[in-house]
């Protein structure tokens, strides 16, 4: 199984990204898929999971209302839309599989998303 993460870089504050997660190798479309991220003097922080179907996601408190994950079954790709951006954002951004707090059989390499004037 094979999971690339794309499109991370440097945003200014309230800026907005959008994070591209390539899957393969595996049945995508029957997995539940996560963001998770990692700062600097942090643990590992879960970010947002999307059913396998796409119709049904929830996120972390930290960033509802500003993140949107979603998926394309037929590319087999997930995406995390993020919007108004904040420093607390910084991290190297990572797509795995399965349900929220249960480990994933599947990581990508990680994206580094820089938010800074």
């Amino acid at each position: 199984a094979h999971l690339v993460e794309i499109g991370g870089g440097l945003v200014p504050p309230g800026g907005s990204m959008r994070l591209t997660c390539i899957a393969s190798g595996f049945a995508f479309d029957h997995n539940f898929m996560n963001w998770v991220r990692l700062a600097p003097g942090k643990g590992l922080e879960w970010v947002a999971n999307i059913n396998s179907d796409g119709d049904a996601a929830t996120y972390n408190e930290a960033v509802n209302g500003r993140f949107t994950i979603s998926r394309d079954n037929t590319k087999n790709t997930l995406y995390l839309q993020m919007k108004n951006l904040i420093p607390d954002d910084t991290a190297v951004y990572y797509c795995t599989n399965g349900f929220p707090g249960a480990a994933p059989d599947y990581w990508g390499q990680g994206t580094q998303v820089t938010v800074s004037s």
